[in-house]
């Protein structure tokens, strides 16, 4: 197959195969730069025919705590206090520019996840 860029279905298949058969190819060689080039065709392919959108960054927060370990208390350095972290953490407070810099920093997570728009309850 030559190279040129996936517009069918087809060819996103033919390309995936081609990577399968290349995926041990030597570094430097011809067949890893051929490699090199269809990963990036079928980057592009995939990110117009199957996008992933960004998580919720409330959703995003809670997977982080979970996969860290984390408690509410970690939080407190970089939202505020315990009473802020929880407004925050049950969608009654929205996060601020300053909370998604300090958290963006401190855990070395995307600010990008975190300026996302998302649902905030009102107050009752």
């Amino acid at each position: 197959m030559e190279l040129r860029p996936l517009k069918t279905k087809r060819d996103y298949q033919a390309a995936l195969t081609q990577v399968q058969n290349l995926w041990t190819a030597r570094a430097n060689s011809r067949d890893a730069d051929r490699l090199e080039v269809l990963i990036l065709l079928i980057q592009a392919y995939e990110a117009t025919h199957y996008p992933i959108p960004d998580p919720d960054p409330i959703d995003f927060l809670h997977h982080v705590m979970e996969a860290r370990g984390l408690i509410r208390k970690d939080l407190e350095p970089y939202i505020g206090s315990r009473a802020r972290v929880a407004e925050v953490l049950n969608r009654v407070r929205p996060l601020s520019l300053e909370m998604i810099r300090r958290l963006a920093a401190g855990l070395k997570i995307p600010a990008e996840v975190l300026i996302k728009n998302y649902e905030v309850k009102r107050a009752a």
